[in-house]
C-alpha cells in the first residue's frame, strides 16, 4: 500500500495544527493511502514518525507555519504547504502526491 507521512505545525499549536492533520488524513485514506502525520502543537510532539514510517513512507507533507526540521526525511519525494493550505484544499495536496508533482529533499 501507498503510504504518506508528514508533519502538521503551526505556531499556536492549539487548533490548526490538528485540523490540518486531519484534512490530510482524510483526504490521502480517500485515495487509497496509508498515512501518519507527526503533530508539533501546544503539548509537544504527539503521533511521531518512526524511522519505519520514515522508511516505508512513498512521500512526505509538511504542513507547517513554522520551522521544521527536514533532515530525517532526505532523499524522500516532499511537498511542503502552509497549515492554512492543508486544511482547505487536503485534496489537491494528495492529488499532487498522486501525480508525482514533489521535489526530492
Amino acid at each position: 500500500m501507498k503510504k504518506i507521512i508528514g508533519v502538521a505545525a503551526c505556531p499556536a499549536g492549539i487548533a490548526h495544527t490538528y485540523l490540518a492533520t486531519e484534512s490530510l488524513e482524510q483526504a490521502a485514506k480517500q485515495l487509497g493511502y496509508e498515512v501518519k502525520i507527526e503533530t508539533n502543537g501546544a503539548g509537544g510532539v504527539e503521533n511521531r514518525l518512526t524511522e519505519t514510517d520514515i522508511a516505508e513512507a512513498t512521500a512526505v507533507i509538511i504542513a507547517a507555519d513554522t520551522t521544521v526540521d527536514k533532515e530525517r526525511f532526505r532523499g524522500k519525494p516532499m511537498l511542503e504547504v502552509s497549515v492554512g493550505e492543508a486544511i482547505k484544499h487536503a485534496a489537491k495536496i494528495i492529488q499532487k502526491v498522486e501525480a508525482g508533482e514533489l521535489e526530492t529533499y
